[in-house]
């Protein structure tokens, strides 16, 4: 590890946290030429080499230990089409957590379908035992499962749970591609596993999703909802013709395909480069979070020994203080050049929004945990072209900013920062 940062700057740090790295030139080399030759739709309907969207799809696929793999214009898509093709009906109940992002209940509303939400506990994760209760009284079938900012919960004891009351599990592996659960990878423990390629997730290609499934009747019509026309054979990492015969005329072209450019940018992000870039994030987040250790109010999760997480973001919960201190601390870490995402605002900003601000859900929901555990939760990227020395400012940035937060107002003046 650096050594620790010797004091809080005294000028505002310049990070653009959402600065991520340069494409590969590999990826860069193909958008290239893709480009030149004009072939962007990923269909054609004469002969050739495979698109650059089909060899993704194949080699994602392979990657992840997956039979089909469909590629799409964004995860949201892909969780949409996901619970459609599982069966989804409008006006079914369909669970999900509580502490997640807009695009998952999103998808449950494209759907036509109810969201019911389950809480989350202390540690950001699904809670086990509200999931159990949420079964019973809506009487769902399926679990849209987001595992959030990359925390991943007990997925032998959830997977079990859902087998024993009969509950199909799609997951939303939107910040865990790369990660996984006791040695199995996120998106191999249900029905199906949707992937991101946007640019804030683990391969940057704009924006884009993949679908994974073991399911042949799932996976043709996904291909199908996502606008193969009749050109699905030329998918390569497809089901059996036989299943697009069972499904096809009954199947509408939703248009979600995904184009060949991203997918040229996004293939040589996968394997080794993916790997790799695991590694590095999970060591900025070591620096950035032994840093936090010792600042009052301040706590991160400890995360089970069985969960192989890619931390491309850190979480912490500031506890022991009002929404107003936490709101002036947020304020802080801004002036001081850190722009920390709080989930506990009373109005949604940019990405980030909480359960309380979707009224589209359209009914109340019962969820006692996640008011207090939100209220205090913050967010930070952790982009790769954080240096040691950056992570160590940021932590110290964020220490300085708490002591800021925590002292007395000069009378007669407003609490804010100098």
């Amino acid at each position: 590890m650096p050594e620790p940062a010797r004091s809080a700057a005294a000028e505002p740090l310049q990070l653009d946290l959402t600065q991520q790295e340069a494409i590969p030139q590999a990826g860069v080399d193909a958008a290239l030429a893709l480009m030149a030759s004009g072939r962007l739709h990923r269909y054609g309907e004469v002969g050739g080499v495979p698109s650059e969207v089909s060899q993704l799809e194949a080699a994602f696929a392979q990657e992840i230990g997956a039979r089909y793999c469909v590629a799409m214009n964004s995860c949201g898509s892909t969780m949409f089409v996901a619970l459609r093709a599982a069966g989804v009906k409008p006006g079914d109940a369909v669970l999900t957590n509580c502490f997640t992002l807009a695009p998952v209940p999103g998808a449950i509303a494209h759907a036509q379908a109810r969201a019911v939400l389950v809480d989350v506990t202390d540690d950001y994760l699904i809670d086990l035992a509200d999931l159990e209760r949420k079964i019973a009284a809506s009487g769902a079938r399926t679990l849209l499962l987001s595992h959030m900012r990359g925390h991943i919960c007990d997925m032998e004891q959830l997977t079990a749970l859902c087998a024993f009351h009969g509950v199909q599990l799609i997951e939303d592996c939107a910040h865990t591609m790369g990660a996984g659960w006791n040695g199995r990878a996120t998106g191999r423990w249900g029905r199906a596993g949707c992937f991101s390629l946007q640019s804030y997730k683990h391969a940057n290609a704009g924006e884009g999703g993949l679908l994974v499934c073991d399911d042949e009747d799932l996976a043709a019509q996904a291909i199908l909802l996502s606008g193969s026309y009749m050109l699905y054979r030329s998918h390569g990492a497809r089901p059996s013709d036989e299943a697009f015969e069972r499904w096809k005329y009954q199947t509408p072209n939703l248009s979600m395909r995904m184009g060949n450019l991203p997918a040229a940018l996004a293939r040589p992000q996968l394997g080794a480069v993916l790997r790799e870039r695991c590694e590095r994030w999970n060591q900025r987040c070591r620096w950035v979070a032994e840093s936090l250790v010792g600042i009052p109010h301040v706590q991160v999760p400890v995360r089970d020994a069985r969960e192989q997480y890619v931390a491309s973001s850190l979480q912490f919960s500031v506890v022991g203080l009002a929404p107003e201190r936490i709101a002036r601390f947020i304020e802080n870490c801004a002036a001081l050049g850190v722009h920390v995402k709080w989930f506990g605002a009373d109005a949604p900003a940019g990405f980030t929004s909480v359960w309380a601000h979707w009224q589209f859900l359209g009914e109340a929901q019962h969820l006692p945990n996640a008011d207090r555990v939100l209220r205090g939760l913050c967010d930070l990227r952790l982009p790769l072209t954080l240096s040691p020395e950056d992570c160590l400012a940021i932590a110290a940035v964020l220490r300085a900013a708490m002591a800021r937060t925590l002292e007395p107002a000069a009378p007669g003046s407003p609490a804010r920062l100098p």
